[in-house]
């Protein structure tokens, strides 16, 4: 499975420079509104050191990590749920998208112009909720209007319905996302052809200037966090400006040395990647042998038939049985043969839940 996340924001909060720091697309960053008029779609590998463990153990032809696609939409303006700017643009793209990264300006450039006028964070964030919100309730208010007319008439599963949509157009209408609705199944079904766009989940970027990543944010990161709290919504500090510089840099030393000059561990691109992963409860498995060792993105939960059919679906449909191996025995005794004749490889069925980290090997009849 692909994972795909839009990064949006206001103009001029650094989307485009994030975006042209994390992938090799290179999106145009100016200093105006709408300068990114199509979505630009960057394929970017996740890092993952267990892919290194297992290649230096089984020494396969290739190696594939598993990917994030981050799409770079057009910056939205007050008024674009109305078709203001490139408001309908950006609200058929960001449909398309599984989670959303929300760049929020928290740094102070008196060269780089603010649409508003000055830095507010929490202003951004609302001016973004409010169109995303009022968008949301148009389609609410259209379905609302006939469901209600099939409940007048009858229809018992209408009537439910209304019920479930009235409590989404309530929330909606007091300023809140719909995400924030604790809506059982059936109300979730309510809603589910609509595609709403405030039910997808959010991580709010903070984009600091290099002094303030060391020093874990500034006043206007605090602001924000202090806004979002009640949503218990991530907040991952971002230099957009570092990224920009290590993404300049190839030799794996030379980042770690450049990260440790601003007290970093690790860029904010994995800091970013592992909140998305969190965010959408996804975990990795691999499997392993001598034409490829190969990294897969599954749900946290999913049993062994569903991450089998994530390689192709004729594994799922045919599938027979997993043999599983932990990496910590992959380690240890070094080859699958040894690790077989230790009584270290497990055979699984239909039931398993595949677990972070498992390197799996599907048996299938079709």
């Amino acid at each position: 499975m692909g994972l795909r996340c839009g990064i949006v924001g206001l103009p001029n909060v650094g989307k485009s420079t994030l975006f042209n720091a994390l992938s090799n697309a290179k999106a145009e960053s100016a200093n105006y509104p709408f300068c990114t008029i199509e979505p630009n779609v960057g394929v970017i590998t996740v890092p993952d050191e267990r892919l290194q463990v297992l290649e230096t153990l089984v020494s396969p032809k290739r190696v594939l990590p598993t990917i994030i696609e981050f799409v770079d939409i057009a910056g939205l303006v007050k008024g674009a749920s109305k078709g203001e700017g490139l408001g309908n643009k950006f609200l058929a793209n960001i449909r398309e998208v599984d989670a959303i990264i929300h760049v929020v300006r928290c740094f102070d450039d008196p060269n780089i112009v603010h649409v508003a006028g000055g830095v507010d964070p929490v202003f951004d964030k609302d001016v973004i909720d409010t169109e995303l919100q009022l968008k949301d309730l148009e389609s609410v208010d259209k379905k609302l209007l006939k469901s209600e007319r099939s409940a007048k008439a009858g229809d018992a599963a209408a009537k439910k319905e209304v019920v479930a949509l009235q409590r989404f157009k309530d929330a909606l209408e007091a300023g809140q996302n719909a995400r924030a609705v604790a809506a059982s199944p059936d109300e979730l079904e309510a809603i589910a052809d609509l595609q709403l766009l405030t039910v997808k989940p959010v991580i709010y970027v903070a984009n600091v200037d290099e002094a303030s990543i060391a020093s874990d944010g500034n006043a206007h990161v605090a602001a924000l966090r202090a806004h979002v709290a009640t949503e218990g919504a991530q907040v991952v500090l971002v230099s957009a400006a570092i990224e920009a510089q290590i993404a300049e840099m190839e030799d794996p030393d030379e980042k770690a040395l450049f990260l440790s000059e601003y007290g970093l561990t690790e860029s904010g691109l994995n800091k970013l990647i592992r909140a998305s992963y969190e965010l959408l409860n996804l975990i990795t498995y691999f499997t392993a042998g001598p034409q490829e060792v190969r990294a897969w993105t599954v749900h946290r939960g999913d049993k062994a038939p569903a991450a089998a059919g994530v390689i192709h679906s004729d594994f799922e449909k045919g599938f027979i049985r997993a043999e599983v191996i932990k990496l910590a025995d992959y380690q240890e005794y070094k080859t699958e043969v040894k690790i077989k004749e230790a009584g270290r490889m497990a055979v699984e069925g239909k039931d398993y839940v595949v677990q972070d980290g498992d390197i799996m090997h599907f048996r299938f009849n079709v």
